[in-house]
This record gives C-alpha cells, sequence and structure tokens, in this order.
C-alpha cells in the first residue's frame, strides 16, 4: 500500500500515479455506478473516464449513473453482513471474518444478531 499527502486542486490519480513514481496508465480507479438501479463496480485507468453508456451495455442493462457515496456505502455494509452471514453458516471464525473485513469483532456479532 501506497499513501500520501492529497494536495488540493490536483487529480488524485495523477498525484497518486506522481507519489509512486509510475506512468498514469498503470493507476486505475474504481468508480461506483448505478445501472438500472444496481450498484456497479467500473475500473478504469487514471488519466480516462467511465463510460457510463457502455458500463450499462457491459451489464446488460440501459440507463447508469455515477452512484451516491451513501448509497454505496450502504451496499457494501450489506454485503459485508451477508459474506458473515454465510462464513458463519460455514463454521468460519468470526474473528477472522472480521479481520479479513476491516471491521471490529463488536460491529461483526452485532451484524450477525439479524443472521
Amino acid at each position: 500500500m501506497h499513501t500520501y499527502v492529497h494536495s488540493d486542486g490536483q487529480a488524485y490519480g495523477s498525484e497518486a500515479a506522481e507519489a509512486m513514481g509510475v506512468e498514469p496508465a498503470r493507476v486505475f480507479k474504481t468508480l461506483v455506478a448505478e445501472v438500472d438501479g444496481v450498484l456497479t463496480v467500473g475500473i478504469v485507468p487514471v488519466a480516462g473516464s467511465l463510460d457510463l453508456k457502455a458500463l450499462a451495455a457491459a451489464v446488460g442493462g440501459k440507463r447508469a449513473k455515477m452512484a451516491e457515496v451513501a448509497d454505496a456505502i450502504d451496499e457494501l455494509r450489506a454485503r459485508q453482513r451477508e459474506l458473515l452471514c454465510a462464513g458463519r453458516r460455514q463454521g468460519l471464525e468470526i474473528r477472522s471474518m472480521a479481520r479479513a473485513s476491516r471491521i471490529s469483532p463488536q460491529t461483526a456479532y452485532g451484524w450477525l444478531d439479524g443472521c
């Protein structure tokens, strides 16, 4: 993992490439879009942009728009809960799953109450 301090006014991707000492064409950004109401991930070079029409077509959808950050976070949490529940059903160790998901064990156990 590479860390750096972001400067105002510069694009994150090109700044990250510069901080790592690599060509921008070798650095990618992950963007979350909503295609026909379903959150979908697009990965593009930092110097490029996400073609929403092409993304929609690639997943068999009709319309795409950039996702709201709050919606994306809620969806991520819901999927983490689903994975924890599935892991519990398989007999996996909750603390290890929490660590792998980068959430606290307390949060993991709280989420498992609904499984």
